[in-house]
């Protein structure tokens, strides 16, 4: 498994080392391959973490307030993070809403409020792109990687769990 260092989660998502660290400490965004543990310890980022942190700081940007973020991430991590990539976070600066067709989407803009979308896929995108610029950490060995692909990762990961 490959985990991102928090300067590395950073710059792929798009975000200071003190939101990352400020996330971490909330709970709002948790390492998940390795939490710090004490002075010294470096926290790991999977790749799902980064996307997530590049989702909220989108959300962030667009006046989403961070009472609403949480939420919303608290609702991909009941979900289990299925299908991920292929759903639309929508906003209308009071609520998020998770739409997987194009149906809901149409239904939520029928409202004629405002309304902010993320297509998850495309930030799936940035962020893989991003990360095989930068460099991953072996968990098991501690090997920097350079030029790492994610979603090879991910892919081993899926055909390992049928």
């Amino acid at each position: 498994m490959i985990g991102y260092r928090g300067p590395t989660a950073c710059a792929a998502a798009g975000i200071t080392y003190r939101q990352l660290d400020y996330w971490a400490r909330t709970g709002l965004v948790e390492p998940s391959v390795r939490p710090a543990h004490g002075s010294g310890t470096q926290r790991l980022y999977s790749f799902r973490d980064v996307v997530v942190l590049k989702i909220v700081k989108r959300f962030l940007d667009t006046g989403v307030s961070l009472q609403n973020i949480r939420s919303a991430v608290q609702h991909l991590r009941e979900r289990g993070f299925r299908d991920l990539e292929r759903m639309t976070l929508m906003s209308d600066g009071a609520t998020v809403y998770e739409c997987t067709s194009s149906d809901e989407v149409h239904a939520l803009l029928q409202g004629g409020q405002g309304i902010f979308g993320i297509a998850v896929g495309v930030v799936w995108r940035d962020v893989e792109s991003a990360l095989s610029q930068l460099h991953g950490e072996r968990v098991d060995t501690g090997e920097t990687i350079v030029g790492h692909n994610p979603a090879d990762e991910l892919a081993r990961r899926r055909n390992r769990a049928v």
